[in-house]
């Protein structure tokens, strides 16, 4: 393993060595460090391109740290506010600037950042970047009705194929390194939605006739949260084939853009019950999607759940259907419908959701005083 990165305080064996020794009411998201390293080495392992990290997963300074150090210098940033916080791991870092609805200050903040590649997907968003230097990446970001993602981003970004090859044309006439860009949605666990997308890529640029720099084939790779998704390996394979078959000898390099599946796994998100009512049918915890289980609203359950008495004694009692709140005044606070929790689980205990490490930090607020602040480094999650 690596180097332990400098803000990485104590590191504890596991979550529940903490738990038993701290025994706090308030959420803890615990990080693996050896976790995180293994995923951005098997990315670079893998797949057939530059792998860059999406910083809107999980911004913390030691996940950035872990990552550089593991060999990660390219990340996708969506703000002026992530490119400070790279810029401050690394200052020699690449920055991939893929929101591409930007204020003509972010744009301002972008070059000043040094920001090596853009993407639009409006005439608009082109005409904010005329002061980009030429020697900038501007990639054609293109949207298809692909299935297999909890979400698809084809509803607020992304121009149509025909649209894209106009852009395209325009980005290669002003003079910058004209590429594509592209996003399957997600938690995407269909290899084939990576498939027609890099065949429409090919055929954008015959159209427009130009060849492209470069193909950035988006994150939206799937981490385990119900069923086990294909492996990575699977996407890579299949990537890989059809940039060779869809391109030929005009293929362009690649790029991908993982987040959740590069830091989740790394997270365990510990939760504590608060209250049972109704002869145990209805659970309060002190964490909920006002805090880091937003994403449960939005993307659905996970079956990665395990529940530990005060003591560290597993629950282990037959699953039974909850209706599980959180802990603010606010009555939409309710996790999804369908929780299985043991029916010997008490007051007092605390509830382990896996696979946590994306998209729980970052979306937690502090609305009612709660919210999820801590963060306890682990070996193993």
């Amino acid at each position: 393993m690596t180097q332990q990165p400098r803000s990485w305080p104590r590191i504890w064996p596991d979550p529940e060595s903490h738990l038993l020794t701290t025994r706090p009411d308030h959420p803890v998201l615990y990080l693996s460090p050896a976790c995180l390293e293994d995923a951005a080495r098997r990315f670079q392992r893998g797949f057939p391109g530059l792998v860059s990290y999406a910083v809107k997963a999980n911004d913390r300074p030691e996940v950035l740290e872990t990552l550089v150090a593991a060999g990660i210098r390219h990340f996708d940033v969506a703000s002026p506010a992530e490119m400070r916080r790279v810029r401050g791991i690394d200052r020699g870092a690449v920055l991939h600037y893929n929101n591409p609805v930007r204020s003509a200050a972010e744009v301002k903040a972008g070059i000043k950042a040094g920001v090596s590649s853009w993407s639009v997907d409006h005439p608009a968003g082109l005409a904010q970047l005329a002061d980009v230097p030429r020697h900038c990446e501007i990639a054609v970001r293109f949207k298809l009705p692909v299935r297999g993602a909890a979400y698809d981003f084809g509803d607020k970004f992304g121009a149509t194929p025909p649209e894209a090859v106009a852009l395209l044309q325009q980005v290669a006439r002003g003079g910058w390194r004209p590429a594509l860009c592209f996003h399957p949605g997600t938690q995407c666990s269909a290899p084939s939605a990576w498939e027609s997308y890099i065949a429409t890529a090919a055929e954008i640029a015959r159209k427009a006739g130009v060849r492209l720099a470069r193909l950035n084939v988006g994150g939206g790779f799937p981490a385990r949260r119900m069923d086990a998704p294909p492996p990575l390996d699977e996407f890579f394979r299949r990537i890989r084939a059809m940039t060779a078959t869809a391109f030929g000898k005009d293929s362009p390099r690649l790029l991908c853009e993982p987040g959740r599946a590069m830091v989740a796994e790394a997270g365990v998100l510990a939760t504590r019950v608060k209250q049972l009512r109704d002869g145990g049918a209805t659970v309060y915890l002190n964490d909920g999607i006002y805090g880091g289980l937003a994403e449960l609203r939005d993307i659905g359950l996970t079956s990665r759940l395990r529940v530990i008495a005060p003591d560290g004694t597993p629950r282990r009692g037959k699953p039974r259907p909850r209706t599980v709140f959180g802990p603010t005044c606010d009555s939409l606070d309710r996790l999804p419908d369908g929780i299985s929790l043991p029916d010997d689980m008490e007051a007092g205990d605390y509830l382990l959701f896996g696979g946590m490490g994306a998209y729980s930090l970052v979306t937690s607020t502090g609305f009612n005083g709660y919210g999820l602040n801590e963060v306890v480094s682990v070996v193993e999650t």
